[in-house]
């Protein structure tokens, strides 16, 4: 007879949608399917006819499945998947995974690194697992299959969670069992199906007819053959399972009661019992039937799990290597148990029911006594013990009805955990331990949970939790380890920006350890309220003082104490604070956090040190070398978020340096990935920089819709608002010659900057608004000299835009000589920034005609050159506008017909209609146009009634909203 049945019966229809999927994958339209039934209900069937299907087909297959022993080991499943696909066919060495290895290494054992590597978050991992599943796939689709989900840890099924929700686009079919138990990975399904990223299959019981089929495509018997009382027995106790059909089946012909004849199939008479009582008795008579060491090892390894790793099982029993494997292999051949095949030691009964149906053989007293003879071997361990082991013995413990030990044992494997970064796995044992353990420890536990709840994300339960500990006499070692929980709590909550629990928790953390907490506490608590006060809500630049001074002495007090990564976090926030005393003071600040990093071996920190010293060198230089070489070594790492954050910075600064193409590339290789990723900062910035980037090149619309983003991302709440007042909104009101709307952006800016403290030196104040301000007459020689002497005149973006301020107060006052020559040096420090420069020059240009000095005509013809090459027409035409009032000659410009698109030249527009026709998108008056044009209302109006004519649309409205059809289909994105 056959173990199994050699034909899925019943599941046509779910068969025929996961065929569908594995084709769909094929042509790069992924798809996550979860199968969800009870055990034994053919969940794995499905899933392995569909790896078979795809084998066929010979597109990569990765199967990896959870244990259902209890253990929590960190992306177990993943890791069996990955390695189940590379040991036939080795790693793939696509370069486009370069900059993802260091992150999949968690995954890969032959991509990891010697030396110290960067904490990689769930979510990175998840895209960088992506990245890899999209490049298996890429010629024929790629099937990823992951079973007994219900039973895997809180990293993998984020990561699944992550996966499903993004395969619309990718060569990818995920393929997910679970049993319907409530938990996180029938939730994580239910809410996938909910938005439709995935279908969920629920496989319900077979009817009689097909269990009868089952029956016989097991039998090899043909239809009708088997015998009715044979079916009856099966149906009746089966319930639909086609696991317990088998089991049944199996059950029967073993004992002689179904026997074939050379008549047919006979069933005999017998008795037969209820559907749970009656399958644990078949195992308990198929028990009886084998040898006695062979049973032993049997129920020894059912204790253990439904998969056992044979050392582990030879410790436990005490068994010579030779008689060990002489019993596995009689266990194998009466089909109880088979090699796993994701390791070499490891063996899988054929069913997670047939442990549990072996356990449930034996008595309460005898499970208890064989869980704890398996838990004295595993003590004898000691030290030695893995962390797979010590939450084994916990297991065991628990089902030798020893409590407290089973607790202690899971609170130090939990402890363990959150020591290597997984916190969400450190979290699922410590609330398992909290439930176990005596009442007098248990508010141990609880605080080891907060810390592990809070560092997976999950802050309210952290926040709730922390508030909810009980009281601790002050000054004790218990109150020492509270506090050091309670400033654990209080660092997530300053990340996640959540200040006032970040404010409780530093409160509660001060009241356990006194008026003088020991050095290295003080330290850690400095570090969080120095960041305090530079979120919304904290205390402003009032602050930022007496934060400085207490980071300088947290960073002195750690280094002295042995506490690295608290004195890289207080040189961090010393290298922020630092920069109202300079950029020289805030890089010796970064340096130091350099040294301090390099001498410990925290390349976390050391990358980050770099960025920041990147960072403030192309804002001091506009010189993005040092910054991009940082992106290199974030890269490298695999620090996935570091690498996002620089290209915000990187993409900010090609907008800067006139550099459209890169800095577009830049955005969109980054940009969404941010979003998917949950790097909120990173994604403001990306979205600032692509704002930024259209309102550089008078792309109004572009402009606007990437605000919206930006502010549906919440960056009017961030510190990100005066680069958004200033750098963007100022600078694109400029380039529509709306001077009183530039100069209200920048106020506002400078409104918002006064309130809170400035990480950001771009928004203008120190730079654009003095220039605004010298030129309509409203800036003094005063402000201009504060201005100068600010920290913030230290960038060369800033020193342009004084350097002609200065240029417009020394002309004015009558030193003609001197603001020629400051505005050949403000050129000079602005070479990198051509916008920039350009801009500088049609507006100082005026002041100079007004004021008699310099070259304004030269300036000018130069500016408007510049922008009409560049397409920013109002610039251009004001430029010849002033060319004409300083009695100097200016280009016609009535040779761009190359620039009209041809449908529109065949019409017979021409270049100054097309001018006018450009701005329509946005539905002005003629009066914003004529102002924008530099040419009078009624010249608006003749070219307004001769553009109707030319392209035959009917009234005004028709044709914005043709004009804005032109320019949706002319920009690039």
């Amino acid at each position: 007879m056959r173990a199994t049945s050699s034909v899925i019966v019943g599941r046509d229809s779910e068969s025929a949608l996961l065929e569908r999927a594995l084709g769909a994958a094929g042509h790069s339209s992924g798809k996550a399917v979860f199968l969800v039934g009870e055990p034994g209900i053919g969940k794995s069937r499905l899933a392995g006819r569909c790896a078979f299907d795809a084998y066929a087909r010979e597109v990569p297959v990765l199967r990896g499945r959870a244990t259902s022993t209890g253990l929590v080991v960190p992306y177990r499943p993943l890791m069996e998947a990955l390695s189940s696909r590379f040991r036939a066919a080795g790693t793939p060495e696509e370069p486009e995974l370069e900059p993802f290895r260091p992150a999949l290494s968690e995954l890969v054992p032959e991509w990891r690194r010697h030396g110290p590597r960067f904490p990689v978050s769930v979510v990175e991992l998840a895209e960088a697992l992506l990245r890899l599943l999209s490049v298996l796939g890429r010629e024929r689709g790629c099937v990823m299959v992951l079973e007994d989900l219900h039973d895997s840890d809180t990293e993998t099924i984020a990561v699944v969670e992550y996966v499903a929700d993004n395969l619309a686009d990718l060569p990818v079919l995920l393929l997910g069992t679970l049993r319907p138990e409530p938990g996180p990975a029938l939730d994580v399904a239910r809410a996938a199906a909910g938005r439709q990223t995935a279908t969920l299959l629920e496989l319900g019981p077979l009817d009689d007819t097909q269990v009868h089929r089952m029956a016989e495509a097991c039998l090899d018997a043909a239809p009708g053959e088997v015998p009715d009382e044979a079916h009856r027995r099966i149906a009746r106790r089966a319930g639909g399972n086609p696991y317990l059909v088998e089991v049944l089946l199996a059950d029967l012909v073993d004992s002689g009661t179904l026997r074939r004849t050379e008549t047919g199939w006979r069933c005999e008479d017998g008795p037969e019992g209820g559907v749970p009582t009656g399958i644990v008795r078949s195992w308990a008579a198929r028990l009886d039937r084998l040898d006695p060491p062979v049973r032993e090892l049997l129920l020894t390894a059912a204790t253990l799990g439904s998969t056992f790793q044979v050392p582990l099982l030879q410790t436990v029993l005490g068994y010579e290597e030779r008689a060990l494997f002489a019993h596995l292999r009689a266990a194998t051949e009466a089909g109880v148990i088979a090699p796993d095949g994701a390791a070499p030691d490891r063996y899988a009964f054929r069913h997670a029911l047939t442990a549990e149906a072996l356990t449930a053989a034996l008595l309460p007293a005898e499970r208890a006594a064989t869980a704890r003879r398996a838990a004295d071997a595993l003590e004898e361990l000691g030290p030695a013990m893995s962390e797979d082991a010590r939450q084994l013995l916990a297991t065991l413990h628990l089902a030798a009805g020893d409590a407290a030990a089973a607790g202690a044992h899971l609170a130090e494997a939990g402890r363990r955990m959150l020591g290597q970064g997984a916190a969400g796995s450190a979290a699922v044992l410590l609330e398992r331990a909290r439930e176990l353990i005596p009442d007098g420890r248990r508010p141990e536990v609880a605080a080891s949970l907060a810390v592990a709840l809070a560092e997976a994300g999950r802050l309210a339960e952290a926040f709730a939790l922390a508030a909810g500990l009980p009281p601790v006499p002050p000054g004790t070692p218990a109150a020492a380890e509270r506090a050091d929980a309670h400033i654990r709590v209080a660092w997530a909550a300053v990340m996640g920006e959540h200040h006032e629990e970040a404010g409780r928790r530093v409160r509660a953390a001060r009241s356990l350890l006194g008026p003088t907490p020991p050095p290295g506490q003080e330290a850690a608590l400095a570090v969080v309220e120095g960041h305090l006060v530079l979120l919304p809500g904290g205390p402003g630049e009032d602050g930022t003082a007496d934060a400085a001074e207490a980071a300088r002495r947290a960073a002195a007090v750690a280094e002295e104490h042995g506490l690295p990564v608290v004195a890289c976090q207080a040189w961090q926030l010393l290298g922020l604070l630092s920069r109202d005393q300079g950029f020289d003071a805030a890089d010796a600040c970064l340096e130091r956090m350099l040294e301090v990093s390099e001498r410990h071996q925290l390349a976390a920190w050391r990358t980050e040190a770099l960025v920041r010293l990147g960072a403030n060198a192309f804002l001091r230089t506009g010189d993005a070398t040092r910054l991009a070489a940082a992106r290199t070594a974030a890269g490298e790492l695999g620090a996935l978020a570091l690498t996002q954050t620089v290209d915000g910075l990187l993409a900010m600064n090609a907008v800067l340096c006139g550099d459209w193409e890169k800095a577009r590339a830049t955005v969109d290789r980054s940009v969404d990935a941010a979003a998917r990723v949950r790097n909120l900062s990173a994604h403001r910035y990306l979205l600032l920089a692509d704002a930024t980037l259209a309102a550089h090149q008078g792309h109004r619309r572009d402009r606007d819709a990437a605000l919206l983003r930006f502010r549906r991302a919440g960056g009017e709440d961030s510190l990100l608002v005066p680069l958004q007042r200033g750098l963007c909104l100022a600078v694109g009101a400029l380039l529509e010659e709306d001077r009183r709307g530039a100069r209200e952006h920048l106020e506002a800016a400078v409104a918002w900057e006064r309130e809170r403290p400035s990480l950001y030196f771009l928004g203008g104040r120190w730079g654009l608004l003095p220039l605004v301000r010298a030129l309509d007459g409203s800036g003094d020689i005063a402000g201009h000299r504060a201005a100068l002497a600010s920290h913030g005149a230290q960038l060369a973006w800033n020193k342009l835009f004084l350097g002609m301020a200065d240029a417009v107060h020394r002309g004015r006052g009558g030193d003609p000589a001197g603001a020629a020559e400051a505005v050949r040096s403000a050129l000079r420090t602005g070479e990198a920034f051509p916008l920039a420069r350009h801009l500088a020059l049609r507006l100082v240009a005026e002041a100079a005609v007004a004021d008699g000095w310099g070259e304004p005509v030269r300036w000018l013809r130069t500016a408007e050159e510049y922008f009409h090459a560049a397409g920013v027409q109002p610039v251009a035409s004001a430029c010849r506008a002033a060319l004409r009032r300083a009695g100097a000659s200016a280009p016609q410009r009535r040779d761009g017909r190359d620039r009209i698109p041809a449908p529109l030249r065949t019409s017979g527009v021409t270049p100054r209609e097309y001018e006018v026709f450009v701005l329509l998108p946005d539905r002005p008056g003629n009066q914003q146009i004529a102002r924008h044009l530099s040419i009078s209302p009624r010249t608006v109006e003749k070219h307004m009634a001769s553009l109707l004519a030319k392209t035959g649309r009917q009234d005004r409205t028709a044709l914005c909203e043709f004009a804005a059809e032109c320019a949706s289909a002319a920009v690039p994105r």
